[in-house]
């Protein structure tokens, strides 16, 4: 198919003018034309994964050469987010319609929410350096806008923390980018990986541009703005932030810092694991004392990078492949559970607080069927999909310790087995809070969402299992991918 991966990020982006348009006169029917060009998108990645991938190159003089690249890297990656945007985008329309006052906003909401998509699968198909900090920082611009503008609490001062930090982040990252640059002559990765980069600035370059996406990934001491942004940003908004955007910051990790500078970054991968340690319990022990649901989430998704980040420091090819595995874990587990908060937000006049709950599943049975599934996911429980990263990730992991007769490596591995636990105890804690016991008198009359709101968790719900069954429909792309950039 000619220009396949330009249409992946082109059809959308089109649309972004056309659903400004109709939502001017049609209101949330703009969801409809967000839904088929993300839809196609989706479409077009499974298609790229069934043929077994593609790159495609084309020239630009400001930058140079650059392509966009569906491997068996990119592909889980780039699946998760179209299918998250694609379901979404039919999410919203029923629950933007609480906070969308004038129809007429619903085209500039749509056309934000498609930017903010294009940024995303834009980043995870770049070749060049450049190109993915344009898409990098097209991520940032319409997400901010979405959070000030439909954001809940005080969305003003959220919106420009959120700005600032993942920003300055993006920065330290577009620093590292530029001296590879100056040094190797581009910055498209084919022409980096056959230069030479002096031996005493490959650390610095690494740690530059490591620091840059771990303030995206929100690991522990750079998470400031994550449990603001994602608690505080409209629900569907808060569904894209956490399960898709912030994770990419793990795959650029891969994919640039990993395959460029192996070696350097090597030497920086223990500091990474025991960070990694430190996120995973931070993260979880701050979920197990959140009152909001949309907090205890967000912290959920501060430990889940952890995990992410322990796979990656592993340098293994079993753990590299297991943390890959667990974004898209993580994108169908946390894309269920924050819809699902909107479900009840909706359902419930914007109820957030867990002990106001209660016995919510006689009222919303499917609801909380896919609230277990979603928080199994996360957990790791079989069959979900997360049964298969986490077990990777660990393999991967004691691996790399035994390898290196690291007594270190061997008990932050010991540990990080332990600190599922953590993500056990408050995801089962929620379940019992929120759907069993006794129904608040207040909420007796509740009901399931509407079927916009419910069958996108239901279809994340089906796909969870589906892979969790199948691993091998990820796995297969995964496993050769990576074990070319680690080596073995």
């Amino acid at each position: 198919m000619y220009f396949q991966n330009l249409q992946i990020i082109l059809v959308p982006f089109v649309c972004v003018f056309v659903s400004y348009l109709v939502g001017r006169r049609w209101g949330k029917k703009a969801g409809w034309v967000a839904f088929a060009s993300l839809g196609y998108a989706t479409l077009l990645t499974l298609y790229a994964g069934i043929q077994g991938g593609s790159v495609e190159y084309y020239q630009w003089q400001p930058i140079g050469l650059f392509g966009l690249n569906a491997d068996g890297l990119s592909i889980p990656i780039l699946f998760t987010i179209a299918l998250l945007c694609t379901l979404i985008s039919v999410y919203s329309m029923s629950y933007m319609t609480h906070s969308i006052v004038d129809k007429k906003q619903f085209g500039f909401y749509y056309a934000l929410f498609l930017l903010y998509s294009v940024g995303m699968m834009g980043a995870v198909l770049a070749t060049n350096l450049i190109e993915f900090y344009l898409f990098f920082e097209l991520m940032l611009i319409p997400s901010y806008f979405l959070i000030a503008k439909w954001g809940s609490g005080d969305r003003d001062r959220i919106s420009f923390m959120y700005f600032m930090w993942t920003h300055v982040g993006a920065l330290a990252l577009l620093a590292g980018i530029l001296t590879v640059g100056y040094f190797t002559g581009g910055f498209d990765l084919q022409t980096i990986l056959t230069a030479s980069l002096p031996e005493t600035l490959r650390l610095f370059i690494v740690i530059l541009m490591v620091v840059g996406l771990l303030v995206k990934m929100a690991a522990f001491g750079l998470h400031i703005w994550l449990p603001h942004a994602h608690a505080e940003a409209p629900t569907p908004i808060s569904a894209l932030l956490s399960p898709a955007m912030i994770g990419i910051g793990g795959y650029a990790i891969v994919r640039v810092v990993m395959t460029i500078l192996p070696s350097a970054f090597f030497e920086i991968s223990t500091a990474l694991a025991i960070w990694a340690v430190v996120t995973m319990f931070y993260g979880g022990a701050m979920a197990l004392v959140q009152d909001d649901i949309k907090r205890l989430l967000a912290y959920s998704s501060i430990s889940q990078m952890g995990y992410i980040l322990l796979g990656i420091a592993s340098f293994q090819t079993l753990g590299v492949s297991g943390a890959m595995f667990q974004y898209v874990t993580h994108g169908l587990g946390k894309g269920i559970l924050f819809m699902i908060a909107g479900a009840i937000m909706i359902q419930t006049d914007g109820l957030r607080s867990i002990q106001k709950m209660g016995g919510l599943a006689a009222r919303m049975p499917i609801t909380a069927t896919a609230a277990l599934i979603g928080f199994l996911t996360i957990t790791g429980i079989p069959p979900t999909t997360g049964f298969i990263s986490e077990f990777l990730i660990f393999a991967g992991s004691f691996n790399g310790a035994f390898q290196a007769n690291s007594m270190l490596r061997i008990a932050l591995s010991f540990l990080a087995v332990l600190s599922t636990a953590l993500t056990a105890g408050y995801s089962l804690w929620a379940v019992r809070r929120i759907f069993f016991g006794k129904l608040p008198t207040e909420l007796v009359d509740i009901k399931e969402a509407p079927l916009t709101m419910t069958i996108p968790v239901l279809v994340l719900s089906a796909i969870s299992i589906i892979i969790g069954i199948f691993p091998d429909i990820v796995e297969h792309l995964l496993l050769p991918a990576v074990k070319k950039i680690v080596g073995g």
